[in-house]
C-alpha cells in the first residue's frame, strides 16, 4: 500500500480505508444543489482516480508516438504497452503474450467471433445465455446469419436470477463449438460458475468465452483456475479509461484466423490488435490495475490484487445486504437477482410499482444520487422480468461507496414510493 490509512474488512483482509480511497477520486467532490453526489452508476462505468488520469496525461505529454520505430518516444511507447500487458497478465493470472488490447469488450468479441466463425457452418452450434449482456450474445448470433450456425440460448430462473444449469448442460452437445458465458450479470449481479461452464464445454471439445466486464471490478480473475479459452473485460468498469482487454490461451490466439493487414505482425498478441491502438487508454488501463493493487499489501502485484479485490468484495457484500434489506422493506419496490449470501456482486436492479424507471432515476438525480435505468444492454433479462417497456432501475456499489450513501439512496427511493402510495 502507498501510504493509505487502512482497515480490516469483515473477511479479515486489511485494505485501504474507504475514506482514503475516496480521496483519490476528484469526481466525489462534485455537489448537486449543495449536496454531495453519490455515484451508483458504477456498473455502467466507474469514476477514475487521479493516478489513472495522471498516467494518461504523462504519456500524452512526454511519450506520445507510434510503435516499433528507432527514436526514443517510440521505444517508450513500446515499453509502456509491454508494461500494460504485464499488468493485465498479473490481473488475469496469465502470460503477457496472452493479453491483447482493443476498443472495448464488444468490439473484441465481434473480432474473435468472426475469426472463429470462418471455419464454422451449418450443423455447428453456439450456446449463449439469456442472463448475458448483448455484447456476449450478438457477436455469436451474427454467425447464425453469416455462417448458418445454430445458436442455443439458455434461460435463467426469473425468481432467483441464476442460470438454469440443467438446461445449460442439455444445450451443450457434440456439435457445440463455443459456450459464451458472463462471469457476472451486469443487470442482476449474479455470479456464475465459469469453471463449471468451461468443464462442461471442454468435455464436448467446445471452447469457453467469458464476459468478465461486470465481474472484474468485484472479484479476483484467475483464468488458469477458470480454464476458459477467452476472457474479455473493459477497464472503464474498474476505475480506468474506455478501452477493452482480451485474454486468450496462447494456442487459441495463434490459431485464430483474424482479419489483419499483411505487413502487420503475425505474432501473438499483436496479431489480434488491428490498426494503431489507443496508447493512452492502454497506459490508463494499466494504471487502473496498479490503483487496485495499491489498496492492499503483498509481495507481488498479483498478491496485492488478490488481497485488494477480496477486501473490496467483503465490503461490497455488506453494502449489498444494506441495500437489499432497505429497498425490499419499501412498499411497492421489488428487487431482482440473488439475495445476499448467494454468489453476486453489489449491484441490484429494482422497480417501483407503476413508476417508470426513468422517473425514478430523475428523482434520484434531483437528490444528487446518480443511478442507471433502462435495460443496460441486458435486454433479454429485462424482457424476461416483464419490464421491457419501463425498464429497471440499477444501483451498484464501487470501491468508493459508503454506508451513508446507501442510506441516502434507500431514503430517496422511499420518498418516490411514498409519493406513489400517498
Amino acid at each position: 500500500m502507498t501510504g493509505y490509512a487502512t482497515e480490516k474488512t469483515k473477511a479479515g483482509v486489511e485494505i485501504a480505508s474507504v475514506g482514503a480511497i475516496r480521496e483519490q477520486f476528484p469526481a466525489l467532490e462534485r455537489e448537486h444543489e449543495r449536496v454531495p453526489v453519490a455515484y451508483f452508476d458504477g456498473p455502467g462505468g466507474t469514476q477514475v482516480p487521479r493516478s489513472v488520469v495522471e498516467a494518461m496525461t504523462d504519456y500524452l505529454y512526454h511519450h506520445n508516438a507510434n510503435t516499433h520505430w528507432q527514436y526514443h518516444t517510440s521505444a517508450e511507447t513500446d515499453a509502456a504497452i509491454a508494461g500494460a500487458r504485464q499488468a493485465f497478465a498479473d490481473f488475469f493470472n496469465a502470460s503477457p503474450q496472452e493479453v491483447a488490447f482493443g476498443n472495448n469488450m464488444t468490439t473484441l468479441t465481434f473480432h474473435v467471433a468472426r475469426a472463429l466463425g470462418r471455419t464454422w457452418g451449418p450443423g455447428d452450434e453456439v450456446v449463449v445465455t439469456e442472463l448475458d449482456h448483448q455484447a456476449n450474445v450478438a457477436p455469436w448470433r451474427a454467425l447464425q446469419k453469416e455462417r448458418g450456425v445454430t445458436v442455443r440460448s439458455v434461460p435463467f430462473d426469473a425468481q432467483t436470477g441464476e442460470l438454469a444449469w440443467e438446461e445449460l448442460e442439455r444445450a451443450i452437445n457434440g456439435r457445440t463449438k463455443i459456450v459464451a458465458i458472463g462471469a457476472a450479470s451486469n443487470a442482476l449481479g449474479t455470479i456464475s460458475d465459469v469453471r463449471k461452464v468451461a468443464q462442461l464445454a471442454h468435455a464436448k471439445d467446445a471452447l469457453c468465452y467469458v464476459d468478465a466486464v461486470h465481474y472484474a471490478a468485484h472479484a479476483v480473475i484467475n483464468v488458469k483456475e477458470m480454464d476458459c479459452d477467452f476472457l474479455a473485460c473493459s477497464p472503464y468498469k474498474f476505475y480506468g479509461p474506455h478501452a477493452g482487454v482480451l485474454y486468450g490461451k496462447a494456442d487459441r490466439l495463434r490459431s485464430l484466423d483474424v482479419p489483419k493487414l499483411a505487413p502487420a505482425p503475425d505474432e501473438i498478441p499483436d496479431r489480434l490488435e488491428t490498426g494503431t491502438q489507443n496508447h493512452e487508454g492502454i497506459v490508463g488501463s494499466a494504471a487502473a490495475v496498479d490503483f487496485l493493487a495499491s489498496l492492499a499489501q503483498g509481495a507481488t502485484r498479483r498478491e496485492r490484487l488478490v488481497a485488494a479485490l477480496a477486501g473490496l468484495h467483503s465490503r461490497g457484500e455488506a453494502l449489498l445486504a444494506q441495500l437489499w434489506e432497505g429497498l425490499s422493506s419499501i412498499r411497492g419496490v421489488r428487487c431482482y437477482g440473488p439475495p445476499p449470501g448467494r454468489p453476486r456482486t453489489p449491484t441490484i436492479s429494482f422497480v417501483v410499482a407503476d413508476v417508470p424507471s426513468s422517473q425514478v432515476a430523475r428523482s434520484m438525480a434531483d437528490e444528487g444520487l446518480f443511478v442507471s435505468n433502462g435495460n443496460f444492454y441486458a435486454s433479454e433479462v429485462v424482457e424476461r422480468l416483464g419490464h421491457s417497456r419501463v425498464g429497471l432501475v440499477r444501483v451498484g456499489c464501487a470501491c468508493y461507496s459508503t454506508e451513508n450513501e446507501v442510506a441516502r439512496l434507500i431514503a430517496g427511493v422511499r420518498r418516490v414510493a411514498k409519493g406513489r402510495y400517498a
